[in-house]
């Protein structure tokens, strides 16, 4: 047996034989328990990066684990195939987005396979063939039939570079999340699905996922935004019809000086409409429109807003209020529009101050003491009418009680979360199935007539929905009338695709639904998802609300499709993010050219805890390459003693004895760190028992074959889901018949893991002096005794009376004189 590690021929050894025998494929058998282990599917970009290589290290190891565990594991992958990369890519090289998306994926699976991971490429699935996006368009009307899926038009956020519109999630400090260029607002009219309908449960049921992260519950807490409060309606002068406001201070109500609008709020024209300089004023709400979301709602934004030059009434006093525009105010938050109270709101108080409006107290401490403006607590009423000498609380139920009661509005629930706007006007999506008919309407095209195939255009351009500019896709009979009609044009948001797919894994050939609800229920829920957490408020809400739909629509049981969520760090080079325009990406393929995939996959587990961010660097690659070598070095020196027949593990000398009780202790922390996500320290377990078996090496004087057997069969066994080339094969050499993946995961011995002897460190009066081996389970008397007859720490107690004796078991004896 050669004493280099050929890692290039082993690795693809073992590459062939797995995806050669289907090594990896799942059933639905029984006899085993289930586990469902999914790492978040790539977007097919041309190349794996670091973090990707991390991701699936991590799913792998799981997943591999599990196995040995014994239990039946799924684990697959697919490709996020539609999205805008893509198309710009077509329009900048000149090739179609599918061909460009397709290349890629058959690059990335090459590269996964070479990494190892152990997926079951029979349930590989792509988003961006018809086979998949059919049933994006089939949610789609199930959704249009229950209300779910509707159109409006609204303001909308614009990306310039992207040519299409983001949904609010999609937005990250005022930028696309994409390519980070300033978003603006636009008003267009678009599909939503209607996720606020889901709002509440979507709040209720983080309290099932008790294996998530509490920071992306919080998260998701913050991004849905629950608020308790009133909506209420104020009367405007001289209109039918009065303007909606949401407060969740119904008690301030005696103090609002005024009502202030969003700049989208759908009645700023009409409150426009005498105003003296009607066109400069438009053009002023326009600059509020055109500044930054994060930027309006900052507290240390600058308050800009003008009067409209019409009033409306305060319901609870009948007081004439001026109705003002203002950039602080947004349309995400509640109705759009605020009952101002200066007196008891910090924006208002200044926004007041600023613009010289008057600001009124009508609240106040319950001890009666004097608080400066504005003061934003609850308190007592004052200047309130017969609410006056009430308690904020108080106060509030019998106001709710009044408006509910004078119609002039009711106690609600407001929330942050807005509904999920799908539309995109770009090309490399999924068809919205609806056909506009002039007659009938938004007509849904028949399931029998799915998918609406995306057809395909040789030219792409920016500007406007690029399927608008095909005649052949566009114009087509009423689906119910049989008239002159014309399609949807817009395509959905990618995301749509991203928030189900983990279900079709289980029944990807599916022609006649999108899964098979027996397949489903029994592999769901996903048992561990990981992934990052970037992805908290997009896909993981929106997978979350797809699935409550699917239970609505029968296709499913429970509330809640992933069990277990990990969130795993990202990689960093030089302290910051790996980008090609910072220099410091570090391409996957070539250190697997040079160092081999299991050394890949070992350093990116071992150089930090999987939740915590790794910097990269080459020298603990390095390190991990030259740990492998070193097994492989001393299993070629043993190999030959392997080569006889199997025989018991016997212990012959102490050295022996030393090395099997390591062994054990190995096994047993291994199994622990495997169990608590720790693989950063199961490494280090094994790293560390590679030194006893080198200091074995070098002391014992006959070399133990029976006992040298054992130790690299369970150093294959527990090191095969981070190194799965480097283990099979040493197993394989070990004279097993069967592969290591199936084999059962080793547990330690409970009767090797304890120390025959323990050391004893003795201190006199807080310095250590001397140490000594003892009998492990040595009681505190004897162990006093062994250490007062110590000739050495006799003479540091010459002519000194011993005061005390301080024992910490089989550890420290401390001996205090004077």
């Amino acid at each position: 047996m050669r004493d280099s590690y050929d890692f290039k021929q082993i690795e693809r050894k073992w590459q062939e034989r797995w995806l050669g025998d289907n090594e990896f494929a799942a059933s639905e058998t029984g006899g085993k328990p289930k586990y469902y282990a999914l790492e978040m599917l790539p977007y097919p970009s041309g190349k794996l990066h670091m973090g990707h290589v991390r991701n699936y290290s991590l799913g792998d190891a799981v997943a591999r684990y599990k196995r040995m565990r014994g239990f039946n594991v799924i684990h697959p992958i697919g490709w996020d195939a539609f999205g805008l990369p893509a198309e710009n890519a077509a329009i900048k090289h000149g090739t179609h987005p599918e061909k460009w998306t397709l290349d890629n994926i058959a690059n990335m699976k090459a590269q996964c396979i070479r990494l190892g991971i152990s997926y079951d490429w029979n349930r590989e699935t792509t988003t961006c063939l018809p086979e998949y996006y059919r049933w994006n368009q089939w949610f789609f009307l199930r959704m249009f039939e229950r209300g779910l899926a509707y159109r409006k038009k609204g303001i909308v956020n614009w990306c310039n570079v992207c040519q299409t519109v983001l949904a609010n999630e999609q937005v990250e400090n005022g930028r696309c999340w994409r390519d980070e260029s300033q978003v603006e607002n636009r008003e267009l009219e678009q599909w939503y699905f209607r996720i606020t309908d889901y709002a509440e449960q979507l709040l209720d049921d983080l309290g099932q996922l008790k294996s998530w992260p509490e920071k992306v519950q919080i998260m998701q807490r913050n991004w849905i935004g629950r608020s308790e409060g009133a909506r209420v309606h104020f009367p405007v002068e001289g209109r039918a019809e009065p303007i909606e406001i949401f407060t969740t201070r119904l008690d301030t109500v005696y103090g609002a000086t005024f009502l202030v609008l969003a700049p989208e709020h759908s009645r700023v024209m009409e409150a426009l409409s005498s105003h003296p300089a009607k066109e400069s004023a438009l053009e002023e709400v326009g600059r509020y429109r055109a500044q930054q979301k994060m930027v309006r709602e900052g507290a240390e934004a600058d308050k800009l807003g003008l009067f409209t030059g019409s009033y409306c009434f305060n319901p609870f006093t009948g007081e004439r209020i001026p109705i003002w525009i203002a950039n602080f105010v947004l349309m995400e938050y509640g109705t759009g529009a605020i009952m101002a109270v200066p007196a008891h709101d910090e924006r208002d108080y200044e926004f007041a101050g600023k613009y010289g409006l008057e600001i009124r107290r009508v609240i106040e401490p319950v001890d009666g003491s004097d608080a400066a403006l504005p003061f934003c607590q609850y308190g007592r009423l004052v200047n309130s009418g017969p609410y006056s000498g009430m308690e904020s609380a108080d106060a509030l139920q019998k106001m709710y009680s009044f408006v509910k009661e004078k119609n002039l509005g009711e106690a609600s629930v407001s929330y942050r979360l807005k509904d999920w706007g799908i539309s995109r006007q770009r090309y490399w999506g999924t068809p919205i199935p609806i056909v506009d008919c002039l007659d009938c309407g938004a007509v849904p095209v028949p399931d029998d007539q799915l998918p609406v195939v995306l057809p395909r255009l040789e030219s792409i351009k920016l500007g406007g929905s690029p399927l608008a500019t095909t005649p052949e896709f566009v114009d087509v009979p009423c689906p119910r009338c049989r008239r002159p009609a014309r399609r949807e044009t817009d395509t959905m948001d990618t995301f749509v695709d991203s928030s189900w797919y983990f279900y079709r894994y289980c029944d990807p050939a599916n022609d006649r639904m999108p899964f098979d609800a027996e397949k489903v229920r029994y592999w769901f829920p996903v048992d561990q998802y990981i992934g990052g957490v970037e992805h908290a408020i997009l896909h993981l809400i929106y997978m979350r609300f797809f699935t409550k739909v699917m239970r609505d629509l029968g296709l499913v049981s429970w509330d809640e499709p992933v069990s277990s969520l990990f969130t795993q760090g990202m990689v960093t080079k030089d302290g910051a993010k790996m980008a090609k325009s910072k220099g410091n990406i570090v391409d996957p393929d070539q250190l697997v050219d040079l160092f081999g995939a299991d050394t890949i996959r070992l350093f990116i587990l071992f150089a930090a805890p999987p939740e915590k961010d790794l910097d990269w660097n080459q020298s603990g690659v390095e390190g991990c390459f030259r740990f492998l070598n070193r097994i492989w070095r001393l299993f070629s020196r043993y190999h030959p003693l392997f080569l006889r027949p199997s025989e018991a593990v016997e212990v012959r000398s102490e050295e022996d004895r030393k090395l099997l009780r390591k062994l054990h202790q190995t096994l047993r922390r291994v199994g622990n760190d495997m169990a608590r996500f720790h693989m950063n320290t199961a490494i280090a377990a094994i790293m560390e028992f590679l030194n006893s078996l080198a200091e074995y090496d070098d002391r014992a004087t006959e070399k133990n074959g029976s006992l040298l057997r054992e130790v690299f069969n369970q150093t294959a066994l527990i090191l095969s889901p981070f190194a799965p080339h480097f283990c099979e094969e040493m197993w394989e050499r070990l004279g097993h018949p069967d592969r290591i993946s199936f084999q059962t995961w080793p547990e330690a011995d409970p009767a090797w893991l304890e120390e025959e002897e323990i050391e004893i460190v003795v201190q006199v009066n807080g310095r250590v002096r001397g140490r000594f081996l003892v009998p492990a389970g040595i009681d505190e008397e004897r162990c006093r005794q062994l250490a007062l007859q110590d000739q050495r720490i006799q003479s540091y107690l010459e002519g000194k009376t011993v005061r005390r004796l301080v024992y910490v078991p089989a550890r420290l004896l401390n001996i205090v004189a004077a």
